[in-house]
C-alpha cells in the first residue's frame, strides 16, 4: 500500500489545476481502498463551512455546491475533533445531517479524517461504504497517512489556485506569504522577469572543433565580466562602495575560481561550450545546495545566475527591449543581486523572489538600497502575476494581489507614516542614545554579511558590535592568507577609528561548511562549529588572530569575540592562543624594526644597536592586546557566568542562536519557524538572568541579534541593563529615536510586567499596548 500511497500523493502534486487534482485523487483513493465512495471537503474559514469539492460516489451536481458548517454533521465533527471518525452506520449517528442533493442514502459506513497543515484544518477526506461495518485499522491507518502527506501538497495547491478561483463568497484581495527579506512597503504593478536562457534546456553535445568552442567560452566570459563591471559602476552612484562587495563574488567566480578552468577542461574532453558550461554550473549548484546553512546555500543562486548570464552571452542572445512601467515591483523565480542592480535605476519599487531567503545576495543588496523585498513566495505561477497590482509588505512578508481601495488607502497611510518617521529619526540620528531621565545605551552595527556599515556616518551608530569575519573565507577556494585578512580587517577598523569594532573569530563548521573544507554531520547545529573547529585547528585560529592584531596596530579599537562558547576550557585555550599570537607578533615586529633601523643607520653610523632596539620597542608598543569577550548563545553559559567573567573582558549575547537552542527550534525550518520567538518568556527570563549576572560580576554585556532591532525588544534590553545593543544599519536611527522618547523608569515597569507573563502571545499583546500608550505605535509595524 505504501507504493499506492506515494503514487496518489505524487499525482496530486503534479497536477496543475487544483480541481483536476482533487477529482483524480478521490477516484484513486476509492479504487485503492475498494470502497463505494470517496469525497473531499475543503475548509472555507470566511464562511465557516466545509465545501464539497470532489467526490467519486456522491452526486456530481452537489460538487462545489454542498456546504457543511464547521459545527454540523459528521464532516464538521471530524474537523472539530481533529481526529479520524469511524462509524458503522453513519445515518443512525446523532450528528448525521441529511443532505438530499448529495444522494448518499445508500451509504452507511463512514470513515473521515482531517487534513491538517501547521495546526490548521484544511479539509476532510472521507470514504463511505454501502455495507454497514467499521472500516479496518489498516483502512484507517492508510487514510490518516494519506491525509498527513496530502496536507503540504494541498496547502501549496490551494495557493497556486488562489489567483484563478472564482470565489463567490470571498473578497477579491489575494494574500500570499513569504519571508521578509528587506523592510519597507511597495505599492505598484508587478513586472515578471523571465530568464532569457535556461541551462537545464541545453542539450549535452560534443564538438570536434575544440579551439572554436574554447574561444566562444572566453568571449562569453569577457562580455559577462564587462556587464558586471557596468552594473557595479552604475550601482556605486547610489550606495556606498563597500556594499558592492557582493559583485566581487561574481568577479571571483569569473576570474579567480576554478570555474573557467573546469569548463575549459570539459571542452578539452570534447564537449560543446554550452554543454560544458551546463555540466560545471550544475555541479557547483548541487554542491552549494547540499550545505545546511541558509546563507551558504543561497550561493547556489549566485552560481545559477552567473551560469545563465554566461549562457546568454555564449548563445549571443540580444537583450530583449523590455517595456517597463514607470514604477514596478520586480518578480522572478530567483531574483539575483545582478537583477536588482540592473533594474534599480529604472523605477524599481521592491522585489519578490519565489525562491531564496533573507540571506540571499538580492535581499542583502535590497536592504542596502532601501528596497522592500519578500523571498521564498512558493507555489505560484509567474504568468498569473504579471502586470497585476500588488502591495508588498517587506516587514511581515505578506504580498497582496489585486488589493481593494480600503487596503490601498491603509498602506498608503502607512507609507506616508513611514516617510515621516524616517525623516524624523534621521534628523536626530546623530544625537546620543539616552532616555529622557538620563539612562544611556550604546547602539552599534552588525556587519560582515555584506559591507554591513554603509552610510555609517548618517546612521549614528557608535561602532560595530558584531563583525562577521566569514566573508574572506567564504568566497574562495582556499583559506585566506594573513596578509589578505589583515588588509580587510584594517579597512573595517578604520571605519570607526574612535569607537570599538568587535570582530568575531571564524564561525563556520557544521552548518556553514566552506567549499574547500567540507563537513558533513547529521545534526550540524549541535556539531562541529564555531570555536570548536578553530580550537581543533589552531593554525587557522592563530593566523586570523595575528591578522586582527596587525590590522589593529596604531588604531587600538579592536575587540575580539569568541563564538559558540559552551564552557570555560574553550575560553582558557582561546586566550592562551591569543596571548601566544600577541607575543609572537610583538617579538617579530621588534626584530623586524630593529633590523630595518640598523640597516638604515649603517650608511651613516648614527644609530647604535641599543638605540635601534629602544626605538623598535617604542614602535611595537603600538601593538596593543585587545579586549577579549565571548558570545553567550549556548544555554550552558547561563550557569557558568561567574567563572567566565573571571576570564573575559565582556559578554555579548547572540540572541538568535540562544533563542534557537533554548526553544529547540531551527529558525530556518518552515515547519517549526512559527515556534521561534525571541519574546518567548523563557528566552526573556534567560536574557534578564544574563544581564543581572554580568552586573553582579562587573562585566559589560551587549546583545547582537534581531531582538535588539525591534523597538519593544530594545526597551526590554535597556531595562534589563544591557550596556550595548547591535543591529543592522536600517534600524539604528529608529531604535535611538525610541530610546530617546521613553524614560528608564517606564522601561523598568514594562519589563517587570513582561516577566510575569507566561506565553509569547501575551508578551506581544502587552508590548504593543505599551508602545501605543507611549505614543510609539507607529513603530509596531516598522519595527522589522
Amino acid at each position: 500500500m505504501l507504493t499506492t500511497l506515494r503514487r496518489i500523493v505524487l499525482e496530486f502534486s503534479q497536477e496543475a489545476e487544483l480541481q483536476n487534482a482533487l477529482e483524480r485523487m478521490v477516484s484513486s483513493v476509492k479504487k485503492a481502498m475498494k470502497t463505494d465512495c470517496c469525497s473531499i471537503y475543503l475548509a472555507d474559514y470566511h464562511q465557516q463551512h466545509f465545501l464539497l469539492m470532489a467526490s467519486d460516489g456522491l452526486a456530481k451536481t452537489s460538487q462545489g455546491q454542498t456546504c457543511i458548517g464547521f459545527s454540523e454533521g459528521l464532516v464538521g465533527l471530524v474537523g472539530q475533533r481533529e481526529e479520524p471518525l469511524n462509524i458503522a452506520d453513519a445515518q443512525q449517528h446523532q450528528d448525521f445531517i441529511h443532505a438530499p442533493e448529495v444522494e448518499e442514502e445508500d451509504f452507511n459506513a463512514f470513515l473521515g479524517t482531517p487534513i491538517i497543515h501547521q495546526r490548521k484544518v484544511l479539509g476532510i477526506l472521507a470514504i463511505q461504504q454501502k455495507e454497514s461495518r467499521h472500516f479496518t485499522e489498516n483502512d484507517e491507518a492508510f487514510l490518516v497517512t494519506l491525509s498527513a502527506q496530502l496536507a503540504g501538497a494541498l496547502a501549496n495547491a490551494e495557493i497556486k489556485n488562489l489567483l484563478n478561483q472564482q470565489e463567490e463568497h470571498n473578497q477579491g484581495v489575494k494574500q500570499l506569504h513569504g519571508i521578509a527579506g528587506a523592510p519597507g512597503i511597495a505599492l505598484g504593478q508587478i513586472f515578471v522577469c523571465q530568464p532569457q536562457a535556461d541551462l537545464a534546456a541545453v542539450s549535452l553535445k560534443k564538438s570536434n572543433d575544440r579551439p572554436k568552442q574554447l574561444l566562444r567560452f572566453e568571449q562569453a566570459v569577457e562580455k559577462t565580466r564587462l556587464e558586471f563591471n557596468a552594473l557595479s559602476s552604475k550601482l556605486s552612484e547610489t550606495i556606498d562602495d563597500d556594499s558592492l562587495a557582493i559583485f566581487d563574488v561574481y568577479k571571483q567566480l569569473l576570474e579567480h575560481a576554478n570555474l573557467g578552468q573546469e569548463v575549459a577542461a570539459k571542452i578539452a574532453q570534447g564537449w560543446r561550450a554550452d554543454s560544458a558550461l551546463r555540466l560545471v554550473i550544475e555541479h557547483y549548484i548541487s554542491q552549494f545546495e547540499a550545505i545546511e546553512d541558509s546563507y551558504f546555500r543561497e550561493r547556489a543562486s549566485d552560481i545559477r545566475d552567473l551560469g545563465t548570464r554566461l549562457l546568454i552571452n555564449l548563445q549571443q542572445q540580444a537583450q530583449e527591449e523590455q517595456l517597463l512601467p514607470n514604477e514596478f515591483i520586480l518578480l522572478a523565480q530567483d531574483v539575483s543581486a545582478a537583477m536588482v542592480a540592473q533594474y534599480q535605476h529604472q523605477g524599481l519599487l521592491g522585489i519578490i523572489s519565489l525562491s531564496g531567503s533573507n540571506n540571499s545576495h538580492a535581499a542583502i543588496l535590497a536592504r542596502s538600497l532601501g528596497l522592500p523585498a519578500i523571498m521564498g513566495v512558493n507555489a505560484i505561477v509567474l504568468s498569473q502575476l504579471h502586470q497585476q497590482q500588488a502591495i508588498l509588505d517587506g516587514y511581515s512578508g505578506e504580498l497582496f494581489i489585486k488589493p481593494d481601495e480600503t487596503l490601498i488607502q491603509e498602506y498608503q497611510y502607512l507609507l506616508s507614516q513611514e516617510k515621516a518617521l524616517t525623516d524624523k529619526v534621521m534628523a536626530v540620528a546623530h544625537l546620543p542614545c539616552i532616555t529622557q531621565d538620563g539612562r544611556a545605551i550604546e547602539v552599534l552595527l552588525n556587519a560582515g554579511l555584506s559591507a554591513g556599515f554603509e552610510h555609517n556616518a548618517q546612521l549614528g551608530a557608535l561602532g560595530i558590535g558584531l563583525y562577521r569575519t566569514e566573508i574572506p573565507f567564504m568566497n574562495r577556494h582556499c583559506f585566506p592568507s594573513e596578509q589578505e585578512q589583515t588588509k580587510l580587517y584594517r579597512k573595517v577598523l578604520q571605519v570607526f577609528p574612535k569607537h570599538s569594532v568587535t570582530m568575531r573569530t571564524l564561525d563556520v563548521g557544521g552548518d556553514k561548511s566552506l567549499p574547500y573544507f567540507p563537513i558533513n554531520e547529521e545534526n550540524p547545529f549541535l556539531g562541529w562549529r564555531g570555536i570548536r573547529i578553530t580550537l581543533d585547528h589552531p593554525e587557522i585560529f592563530l593566523v586570523q588572530v595575528r591578522a586582527m592584531l596587525r590590522a589593529n596596530q596604531g588604531l587600538n579599537n579592536l575587540e575580539i569575540m569568541l563564538p559558540m562558547i559552551s564552557g570555560v576550557e574553550e575560553v582558557d585555550e582561546s586566550i592562551r592562543l591569543i596571548n601566544q599570537a600577541f607575543a609572537e607578533l610583538k617579538a617579530e615586529l621588534t626584530t623586524a624594526i630593529t633590523t630595518e633601523l640598523m640597516s638604515a643607520s649603517n650608511a651613516d653610523g648614527h644609530l647604535s644597536l641599543q638605540q635601534a632596539q629602544l626605538k623598535a620597542q617604542a614602535v611595537s608598543a603600538q601593538l596593543v592586546r585587545p579586549k577579549v569577550g565571548i558570545m553567550l548563545e549556548v544555554p550552558s553559559v547561563i550557569f557558568q557566568m561567574e567563572a567566565l567573567a573571571k576570564r573575559v573582558d565582556f559578554f555579548s549575547v547572540g540572541s538568535n542562536d540562544l533563542t534557537q537552542y533554548l526553544l529547540a527550534v531551527d529558525r530556518n525550518n518552515s515547519q517549526v519557524a512559527n515556534l521561534y520567538d525571541a519574546f518567548h518568556p523563557a528566552v526573556l527570563t534567560a536574557l534578564n538572568s544574563l544581564a543581572q549576572q554580568s552586573a553582579q560580576y562587573l562585566t559589560p554585556i551587549s546583545l547582537c541579534g534581531e531582538l535588539a532591532a525591534q523597538p519593544a525588544g530594545a526597551i526590554l534590553l535597556l531595562a534589563m541593563g544591557y550596556d550595548k545593543i547591535s543591529m543592522n544599519g536600517h534600524n539604528v536611527p529608529r531604535i535611538k529615536w525610541v530610546i530617546r522618547h521613553i524614560t528608564f523608569t517606564q522601561a523598568e515597569t514594562i519589563l517587570a510586567k513582561v516577566l510575569t507573563l507566561t506565553t509569547a502571545k501575551q508578551v506581544h499583546s502587552y508590548l504593543n499596548e505599551q508602545l501605543e500608550a507611549l505614543g510609539l505605535g507607529v513603530f509596531i509595524h516598522a519595527g522589522g
